[in-house]
């Protein structure tokens, strides 16, 4: 399967989890007309107060790391930074399922 699928858990500085939702939101809209997302979704974390969760679906590979170069994705990475303590991405191999 050619998909791409990463999740990654980006913990915020403490008190700053909801700016930084705010802010990852607004990317999600930004993909919202992206050629190649199929689906990008941030939920918070409920035991950990500063964590938030993202979960993408790309067409390939290759058409997120064109996400990556957009000009209004870099610019919600960068007001994003100042916000976050640490980043954990994780690339996985998407196999099957419902929904895809």
């Amino acid at each position: 399967m050619s998909k791409f699928t990463m999740f990654g858990q980006l913990i915020a500085r403490p008190g700053q989890r909801g700016e930084l939702a705010k802010l990852m939101l607004e990317s999600a809209a930004t993909l919202q007309e992206m050629e190649g997302c199929i689906y990008y979704i941030i939920s918070e974390s409920v035991d950990e107060p500063d964590a938030l969760w993202i979960s993408e679906l790309w067409e390939s590979e290759e058409a997120h790391a064109a996400s990556l170069k957009n000009e209004n994705v870099l610019a919600v990475i960068q007001r994003c930074r100042p916000l976050i303590a640490g980043v954990n991405p994780v690339k996985l191999r998407l196999l099957g399922g419902k929904g895809i």
